[in-house]
């Protein structure tokens, strides 16, 4: 497999390249981009949320994971700073059932199903999208088909103008918390028809803030949070170019880190909270995209990728009295993929797609009797697309087939094969009007994890694949108003219905000092997302706008229906949350204001008040100011984030960070 894909990277640099432009991305865009994601939106077929461009780094965000909050019907789960594990959790279904996509292709974890968005960083990220069911393309890979939900992260395409062949820009951050963040990126046009980028970056934190919490005497004590240094670096390397009748794409990304973690503070025994965990990890992929018009009627796509993650995590009681025995386990994953998409014009209102994907997963661990998993799983997909002239409707069957071995005489798990079924349908009432109706019906399925099947003493390999089904209804309007300040304005709204059977839970087995995976799980979720944005022009200053609002109620099934606590909020999903930002620009300067608030949340399915989490929003503000100098462009940004220096948690026993400042200097040569 490693082969095939060098030989697919090899084949895609020596072919035949024709010019290819593309959008700048490195000068000051004003908020007038707004229109263009409005009119974007409004061909959707699915529910999607995008930020992208300068919106995008405006905002006083770190990383991947503090952008998507803004996003309506999303929930983070931040255990605490800037090292702080971060998952996205999307309509209440866990974070499992949410595929993360880079340039196109799907990031892995076979071990534990997720992705940690605050390892990638916004330096080289251009756009943000996040789909609710799947994309609206059926020319996509087959994996694209499988997720309840997707991220969408598009990193920078280079640019040259003015018969340049190279950009270089660089910056610098700093701020609360000992943060040292510098980052370096170089693209070059290679030939008329290939250009490359390097993007490379080093993070630096100390994790130390203070915090406030309730002892067991009922009193406010304030404290240090401390070993939460953080010391990560990233390089990206990417190379571009074009056929006569497509595109191809390769991207090299290695990132390693090392960080420590707090731990929970546990407020009865205050004296425990200095812990010493610290885990290291190595993260690699290469990944080849190519894409190709072939014919008046036919287009294929092939993606291929290898990835290899490594994990050390150690927990020593000779640093930490919390802890019992010592944990010095080491973790190998490595994936192996490939997939071909088939796109066939049958008329001009019909299309249909057929793609195709093979995908291997390894796991080694140092763990006493651990079994190697192996799992191959086939992705086939049929899709067909009608545009006729006021509706248009999407329908795609998803066949899964998935098998694994095992070794040291363990026991795999047996082979699964599903069927998994979306049907997708849009309706404009007038052919150039800005009302769209749409709704879509999808099932999909995550397999258990490898932790879930083969963790030692705990994973269970008769689990059966989680399963979801998801209704939505919903309408986007969107309208361009001609000699009038506010120039654009577009709202999105969706009600939802969601199943999520055979869930996987941990219980205890024979004693409570024994636990297991089981499918005991049962969740019913209902809820409504609303997005309103606005663009205005005011003579020199640009203003733009981004609301979002989420009520959900998220009922957890799974105990018995006479218990008190049957149908209890599911843990971490508040009933109420929102976002506002406001992004403006007059002459040299820019600014930005955000705002978020979650609703009271609990952290079990037993809704009582003693495991209520209270209600927290907090307020971010940036200023920056362009400065031209000779042929170096200059740009320096000053963050407050947290202004008024709210106390909260996301994760019970977790503080977040109070009162934080940034400073960026951004010098494009």
């Amino acid at each position: 497999m490693k082969r095939l894909i060098i030989t697919l990277c090899v084949i895609c640099a020596c072919s035949r390249l024709t010019a290819y432009e593309h959008v700048d991305s490195t000068h000051v865009h004003t908020i007038a981009n707004v229109t263009v994601r409005g009119n974007y939106l409004a061909s959707e077929l699915i529910p999607v949320q995008t930020l992208q461009g300068d919106e995008l780094q405006l905002l006083a965000s770190n990383s991947v994971a503090d952008a998507i909050r803004y996003f309506s019907g999303l929930q983070i789960k931040d255990y605490g700073g800037i090292g702080g594990l971060k998952t996205v959790n999307i309509r209440g279904m866990g974070s499992e059932h949410v595929g993360v996509f880079y340039d196109g292709i799907e990031l892995g974890n076979a071990q534990n199903g997720v992705i940690d968005l605050g390892r990638f960083s916004l330096d080289n990220i251009e756009s943000i999208s996040v789909y609710n069911g799947q994309k609206s393309d059926i020319f996509q890979s087959a994996k694209d088909f499988s997720s309840a939900s997707s991220v969408y992260l598009q990193t920078r395409n280079p640019s040259f103008k003015n018969g340049t062949n190279t950009n270089v820009k660089a910056s610098f951050k700093t701020g609360s918390f000992g943060v040292a963040n510098p980052s370096f990126l170089w693209e070059q046009r290679i030939t008329h028809n290939i250009n490359s980028s390097f993007n490379a970056e080093y993070l630096y934190t100390t994790g130390r803030y203070k915090f406030t919490y309730r002892n067991a005497g009922d009193r406010d004590t304030t404290s240090t949070r401390r070993n939460g240094e953080v010391s990560a670096i990233r390089f990206e390397h990417g190379l571009n170019g074009n056929l006569p009748h497509g595109e191809w794409r390769i991207k090299n990304y290695f990132y390693s880190s090392r960080r420590g973690y707090p731990g929970a503070v546990l407020s009865d025994d205050p004296g425990r909270f200095i812990h010493a965990d610290t885990q290291w990890d190595v993260n690699y992929f290469l990944q080849g995209s190519l894409k190709e018009h072939i014919a008046p009627w036919y287009d294929m796509q092939i993606n291929a990728k290898y990835a290899y993650d490594y994990m050390h995590y150690l927990s020593d009681p000779k640093k930490d009295v919390t802890v019992v025995a010592l944990t010095d386990n080491h973790f190998h994953q490595k994936e192996y993929y490939l997939s071909t998409a088939h796109l066939f014009k049958i008329s001009h209102a019909i299309n249909a797609d057929i793609s195709i994907d093979a995908q291997r997963n390894t796991l080694n661990a140092d763990l006493d009797k651990f079994v190697d998993p192996r799992r191959w799983t086939i992705f086939t997909a049929a899709a067909t697309a009608f545009n006729l002239s006021h509706i248009k409707m999407q329908g795609s069957l998803l066949y899964t087939y998935v098998h694994e071995t095992v070794n040291n005489n363990g026991s795999a798990t047996p082979d699964k094969n599903k069927f998994t079924p979306t049907l997708t349908i849009a309706w404009k009432p007038r052919k150039k009007g800005d009302l769209s109706l749409r709704a879509f019906y999808k099932q999909s399925f995550r397999m258990p994890t490898f932790n879930d099947l083969y963790y030692t003493s705990i994973g269970n390999s008769a689990l059966k694949p989680e399963q979801t089904t998801q209704y939505d209804c919903g309408f986007t309007y969107g309208h361009n108003f001609q000699h009038s300040i506010l120039y654009r304005i577009e709202l999105q709204t969706d009600g939802y219905c969601s199943h999520v059977t055979n869930k996987i839970v941990a219980v205890p087995a024979d004693n409570q000092f024994r636990w297991m995976m089981m499918n005991i799980g049962k969740a019913r979720i209902t809820g409504m997302d609303i997005g309103l944005s606005t663009a205005w022009q005011i003579d020199e200053l640009q203003l733009g706008t981004r609301l979002a609002y989420t009520h959900e109620r998220a009922k957890d099934m799974s105990m018995s229906k006479d218990s008190p606590y049957y149908g209890g909020q599911i843990p971490y999903i508040p009933w109420n949350n929102a976002s506002f930002v406001l992004n403006g620009s007059y002459r040299l300067w820019d600014f930005s204001y955000s705002f978020i608030y979650t609703g009271k949340r609990y952290d079990t399915s037993t809704n009582i008040e003693v495991n209520r989490l209270d209600a927290w929003s907090t307020h971010d503000f940036s200023l920056s100011r362009n400065i031209k100098w000779h042929k170096i462009g200059t740009k320096l940004s000053a963050e407050i984030n947290n202004i008024f220096n709210c106390r909260y948690e996301i994760v019970s026993g977790y503080p977040m960070p109070g009162r934080n400042y940034k400073i960026i200097l951004n010098i494009k040569l």
